[in-house]
């Protein structure tokens, strides 16, 4: 929440100056690197003298760091919406999804009734050694109590993760157990996987979830592809839905895999940034295989790297909503305290030559932020025909027309189906009643589950009459019975229910094959593969030298 404009203008501008001869000339940088930055001397007397002046004479004692601190993020959001400052508190954790790891105990963790319930136990992590065990419940940390209506994920994280190598006890809630159980966890080097899961959507059809675009991403796919090719895929889907990005490098890295030789992946250009073209080097082991890449609104930046190289080859169909739309490439530049401003420097172009970014005003973000909301209120994500592109039409390597400015327009659009959805579902839904719901099912029913495969836990859901269930619950939890919102709503709750339940008591490959087995974006890639249409075709031309096509309007 940003404070009111009158009663910051004074401090704010003076806030601004301060940090402006901050920022003047000190920044140095490789490109594409995260080298320290050094407070230097600009010779920039006016603001100096200003600093000095405040420090020697103001009536009040000044934080010039606090004053700092808070002026950073309203300075770069005068330049663009991505530009952007994170303290030095927040840094490291704003760093650990993409690079792979972090520290920790090893566990992902719930808070019901005001008590950390662990979901699941990573396989060969500290807790797993230890005998921490799913459904357990910590109540002590370190040996004072963490129970009540005061603790936060954010304050478990900070408790649980450490430096590796370092110790935390833990008391703990175990179901059958009469007395708290006793552990100490040695914090250790935990995975994040950003290919969240790869699979077999159909005898020949692989499929891979890629989250987002970390240091280790292109080593994760390699290792997907080659599970896949053990059970002999000759046809993939990408899903790239809801990726917010991440390393470009990351995405050039994967679009090479698919790529034939001295193909252009993207290239970069900026003011002070000279333009850099990235080529596939033609050592990608599936240049060949039919391929389809899932979008939708959430992917953005590298993932619109990925899929715009795709797309602009004619090397596969996009299938999807259209993405985000985020073409500006940041820096990252550290300070000594280990603060990081993310510093746009470029802009990147698919390789038919368009930028994907959509509109913005620089100093104006709100609106920029506003922008899916509003993609909402004209239709958008119901009718292909509700979306106006713009901005300057290009071709790809066949002729096919796209544009820029505004994201990537898939070439067969699937629309979000709300037609089943009742104020009844969407206020379980904004209420967590369903998470909440499957949660406690799960905890009461984890013997019974544990050890089951996919069909024998969706069995076991189809016969324990879920949505009667799951009504009682919501009840004694405020929200009222409204039965014939509950039937015509029956098959969103009972795909979300069983699909928290699953991801609650298996692995996650097994969510994502019940969650994708009446997904309709991922239906029509399994049409489009199997028809043999994966390749895009050239256009035809009409008498009046159009390529007659309407692009992204197949319903």
């Amino acid at each position: 929440m940003r404070p009111d404009k009158s009663s910051r203008i004074m401090p704010l501008l003076l806030s601004l100056s301060v940090v402006a001869g901050i920022l003047i000339g000190t920044f140095y940088a490789n490109h594409f690197s995260g080298n320290r930055l050094n407070i230097i001397n600009t010779g920039t007397n006016k603001i100096n003298d200003l600093l000095q002046i405040i420090d020697n004479q103001y009536v009040d004692t000044v934080d010039m760091a606090g004053m700092v601190e808070k002026a950073m993020p309203v300075l770069l959001s005068e330049l663009d919406p991505h530009s952007a400052y994170i303290s030095a508190k927040d840094a490291k954790a704003s760093v650990e999804d993409l690079k792979g790891s972090f520290s920790g105990i090893g566990v992902t963790f719930t808070i019901q009734r005001d008590t950390i319930n662990i979901i699941n136990v990573i396989k060969g992590g500290p807790s797993e050694k230890v005998g921490l065990l799913a459904g357990d419940r910590i109540v002590e940390i370190d040996g004072e109590t963490y129970v009540g209506k005061d603790i936060s994920n954010d304050g478990a994280m900070k408790k649980l993760k450490g430096e590796k190598g370092t110790k935390v006890k833990l008391g703990v809630k175990r179901a059958g157990e009469k007395d708290l159980l006793p552990f100490v966890v040695t914090r250790g080097d935990i995975p994040l996987h950003t290919v969240e899961a790869s699979y077999m959507l159909t005898p020949e059809i692989g499929y891979i979830k890629v989250s987002k675009f970390g240091e280790t991403t292109y080593p994760e796919l390699l290792v997907a592809l080659a599970k896949l090719g053990q059970s002999r895929f000759r046809q993939l889907v990408i899903d790239l839905r809801g990726n917010e990005g991440g390393y470009m490098h990351s995405a050039i890295q994967m679009v090479n895999t698919f790529l034939p030789k001295n193909r252009l992946i993207v290239y970069t250009e900026g003011r002070k940034s000279p333009r850099e073209d990235y080529y596939s080097d033609g050592q990608g082991t599936f240049q060949q295989i039919p391929l389809v890449v899932l979008v939708d609104e959430g992917s953005a930046s590298a993932s619109e790297i990925f899929a715009g190289a795709i797309q602009d080859n004619d090397r596969g169909t996009i299938i999807g909503r259209r993405s985000f739309g985020k073409g500006l490439v940041q820096q990252p530049i550290e300070f000594r305290d280990g603060s990081i401003v993310r510093l746009t420097i470029a802009r990147y172009h698919t390789p038919s030559g368009r930028c994907i970014q959509k509109p913005y005003e620089k100093g104006k973000n709100d609106a920029y932020e506003h922008d899916l909301l509003e993609r909402f209120n004209r239709g958008e994500f119901f009718s292909a025909d509700s979306i106006h592109q713009d901005g300057e039409a290009y071709k790809t390597s066949i002729g096919r027309t796209v544009y820029a400015g505004g994201g990537i327009m898939p070439d067969i659009f699937i629309p979000d189906d709300t037609s089943n959805v009742t104020s009844y579902y969407r206020e379980a839904v904004l209420g967590g009643y369903i998470y909440q719901f499957a949660f406690d099912f799960t905890d009461a029913n984890r013997t019974t589950l544990t050890g089951k495969s996919l069909k024998e836990v969706i069995d076991y859901l189809d016969k324990s009459y879920i949505l009667e269930k799951f009504a009682n619950f919501a009840q004694t939890k405020g929200l009222k019975r409204r039965n014939l919102m509950l039937y015509r709503s029956r098959e969103l709750f009972e795909r979300n229910i069983y699909a928290a339940i699953i991801n609650n008591i298996l692995e996650v490959n097994d969510f994502y094959e019940f969650a994708n087995s009446r997904d309709p974006a991922v239906l029509r890639a399994i049409e489009v593969l199997q028809k043999g249409e994966a390749f895009p075709r050239k256009p035809k031309v009409d008498g009046n030298g159009s390529d007659g096509e309407k692009n992204g309007k197949e319903a």
